[in-house]
């Protein structure tokens, strides 16, 4: 019953719509048919007017319902059969449940349609009205000009609560409602509905409908002078923009104050460059290089040399590491922001205002104010509360690279990213690993075969993949550090020589004094920003792994244009930051790419998708390289070629992703990849077959068909023939 119910209802609605049209009956909905016939039906009024309402009141719910021509008729004749007073009830309880039926039809119609086709775009829809909906229908409904039944089939679209639409409807449209009933008693009067309107009644009606978005206006006005009471807004101010934290996400900030030639102040207690020069993405992918290469030589033998196992000089790959963290160190120097015109401040800051930081440095307290603050202090790696845990001196993505000497047993706690990389960088140069991962996979944010590849590929490297093992307690027995953990009811114990926790990150606000602004961050350290990164004040900016939800650096990068744009130019327009396309990389081998959905998330999020998969061991280049391994995975919508999500898993998985992060950003479907030439033998020749193989699977067969039933009528003889098989004329 529920699968027929809308086209059940779809088809009454087409037949009421057709019978109405069909009938004549739009005639009784005329200005004329009502101005001859007043008399008659005054008559049929007083002769029985409880009947005469209940009629009148339910055609016009019928007539406005189902979106049928003639609301100002039936408006005009509330008012010219029924009075000023009663008409105007009348008509405007008619109305509103009239539009709010068409409004529910709407939604239960071709809501869940939109929902699976376009879920983001909806979503971000719904986010707004449950903001400001009321706002919006208010302003509608006051300016006549608008079709109220568009206005009632469109809202069905969207998640607004129907009490809302219900109310908002019934007092907006009072004013207009008002006009009309009361021109329906001088119907005489009246030649045709405009004249009812004349311009200057139009133009008050659309400063009315301005109303709630000035009153909007007002109440933001109000609310932030509450908001800023208690604090003292100083006189001027020493910079334009404040920057907290010198990682990605705050030199971009300080970068693009600077090219905007405001005066801005960036300040960082610890090192420039952050977390990702000095501790994260730097040193990570430099280490996992130098392991790549010792792997190479274990795996010489693919390409016609003698393998060998590599003598790795520890220490020596450590020293690298340190080394390319120095050369790439003058991109995020104190000397280069510097000649830019910003004011690199080293010290630790803390809010006493929302304008104004006491900074600790080294040679006092300074107190520096400025008209917008981003906060981009970055984060940390978390530590959970294991018992035991801090006996055995853990290390972090932070403290790793301090080890010169190779551990014998390297413990990794978390099958994340992280975690992952780390491992088998650890693994390839000669370490014994042991990854423990509370779930049932890794990296399971990924797709199960992704995660299945990657298991395959740590166990090919020699790791010992631990999965579904909960740490219970870390502990020192007999010498040798050891983890318990539970696996299926059963304790496992695993010693080891070092531990590496991978299990998250958390926000750093310690020490901020965001107390004293009343700003209270997430369980996972992490600040409440708003769309357009501002932190409960508007003139107060977060963005990097401080603010979420992706703790990438390019992410970073890409919040700080909206924080620092927001916070120089927000009195005149805001920016929502766009999530719509961000990528991200694991940097295991191979790499796993990642764009926009994958199978598990849009299935979570109820879109329609179809697969197209390209495995790579069909790829010259790839079999050229010896690394005839992976895949790429596209998600679309059924049967067109707009690009949902991209997964890619495979060597230069990070390279072959970037065609498709372009293609997203700018709506290039698979068609138009197919048509770009791709240079052979190249890695990214894998994007313009995966498009191939889409286009495979939706050639049209029954063109097909006859295309190749008009080939073989070109080559003579019968159209049907077999081209096996000799002709009859032959």
């Amino acid at each position: 019953m529920t699968r027929l119910g809308k086209p059940l209802l779809l088809g009454l609605v087409i037949v009421a719509i057709t019978a109405f049209f069909a009938l004549g009956l739009q005639q009784y909905l005329s200005l004329a048919w009502l101005k001859q016939e007043q008399a008659s039906l005054a008559a049929l009024i007083a002769g029985d007017p409880a009947t005469a309402t209940a009629v009148f009141m339910l055609i016009y719910v019928l007539v406005t319902a189902l979106s049928l021509p003639g609301a100002t008729v039936m408006t005009l004749a509330g008012g010219a059969l029924f009075g000023l007073a009663w008409g105007l009830i009348m008509v405007s309880f008619a109305s509103s449940v009239g539009a709010s039926l068409a409004f529910l039809a709407s939604r239960y119609l071709f809501r869940d349609g939109l929902q699976r086709r376009y879920a983001r775009a909806l979503q971000r829809v719904d986010a707004g009205i449950a903001r400001d909906g009321a706002f919006y229908l208010a302003s509608l409904r006051l300016v006549p000009v608008f079709p109220f039944f568009v206005i009632n089939l469109v809202m069905g679209l969207t998640g607004l609560r129907l009490r809302t639409f219900y109310v908002v409807s019934q007092l907006a449209m009072l004013p207009g409602t008002f006009i009309y009933v009361n021109a329906g008693t001088q119907l005489g009067q009246i030649a045709q509905p405009r004249d009812i309107l004349s311009a200057g009644l139009l133009l008050s009606l659309t400063l009315l409908g301005l109303f709630p978005l000035v009153a909007k206006f007002v109440l933001a006005r109000l609310q932030r002078a509450r908001l800023y009471r208690g604090f003292q807004r100083p006189k001027r101010f020493d910079y334009n923009l404040l920057v907290i934290g010198a990682g990605s996400a705050g030199l971009v900030s300080a970068y693009i104050a600077s090219a905007v030639k405001a005066r801005v102040g960036l300040i960082e207690r610890d090192r420039m460059g952050g977390d990702c020069l000095n501790t994260g993405c730097v040193p990570s992918k430099a280490l996992i290089r130098s392991a790549g290469v010792a792997d190479l030589f274990r795996h010489a033998d693919r390409y016609g040399l003698p393998a060998q196992e590599p003598d790795v000089p520890f220490g020596q790959v450590m020293e690298r590491v340190q080394s390319v963290i120095q050369a790439v160190e003058p991109h995020d120097s104190v000397a280069r922001y510097s000649a830019l015109g910003v004011d690199c401040i080293q010290g630790e800051a803390r809010f006493v205002s929302p304008w104004e930081l006491e900074v600790s440095t080294a040679s006092g307290t300074r107190r520096l104010s400025a008209r917008s603050t981003v906060i981009a202090t970055g984060g940390r790696p978390f530590l959970p509360p294991i018992p035991g845990l801090e006996s055995v001196a853990p290390l972090t993505s932070d403290t790793i690279w301090s080890l010169r000497k190779k551990p014998e047993r390297l413990l990794v706690l978390g099958g994340g990213p992280i975690g992952a990389e780390l491992s088998q960088a650890f693994a390839r140069l000669g370490v014994a690993v042991t990854l423990v991962e509370a779930g049932d996979r890794l990296l399971s944010r990924e797709d199960e075969d992704v995660s299945a590849a990657v298991l395959v590929a740590f166990q090919k490297d020699g790791i010992d993949v631990r999965l579904g093992h909960r740490a219970t307690r870390f502990v020192r027995e007999d010498g040798e550090k050891v983890l318990y953990t539970e696996h299926r009811g059963e304790h496992v114990r695993l010693p080891f020589d070092q531990l590496l926790v991978a299990v998250g990150r958390a926000g750093n606000t310690a020490g901020l004094g965001l107390e004293v602004l009343g700003i209270e961050p997430a369980g996972n350290g992490t600040l409440p920003v708003a769309e357009d990164l501002s932190v409960r004040y508007p003139n107060l900016f977060a963005c990097g792994d401080v603010a979420g939800p992706y703790q990438f650096t390019h992410t970073a990068a890409h919040q700080a244009w909206y924080a620092a744009v927001n916070g120089l130019f927000g009195g005149f327009r805001r920016f929502k930051a766009d999530y719509r396309v961000i990528p991200w990389v694991t940097f295991t081998a191979p790499e796993v790419g990642r764009v926009g959905l994958n199978e598990r998330e849009a299935q979570a999020q109820g879109v329609a998708y179809e697969v197209t998969r390209y495995n790579l061991d069909d790829l010259d280049r790839a079999i050229v390289d010896s690394a005839a391994q992976g895949f790429i995975k596209v998600l679309t919508p059924p049967g067109k070629d707009r690009i949902l999500g991209v997964t890619v898993m495979a060597d230069h998985a990070a390279e072959i992703l970037s065609e498709f992060i372009l293609a997203m950003k700018h709506g290039i479907g698979l068609n138009k990849i197919l048509a770009t030439i791709h240079p052979y033998p190249t890695w990214n020749e894998a994007v313009k077959y995966t498009a191939g193989n889409w286009k495979r699977a939706h050639a049209p067969a029954s063109v097909l068909g006859w295309l190749g039933r008009y080939h073989r009528w070109r080559l003579g003889g019968s159209a049907v023939s077999s081209p096996t098989t000799p002709s009859e004329d032959h």
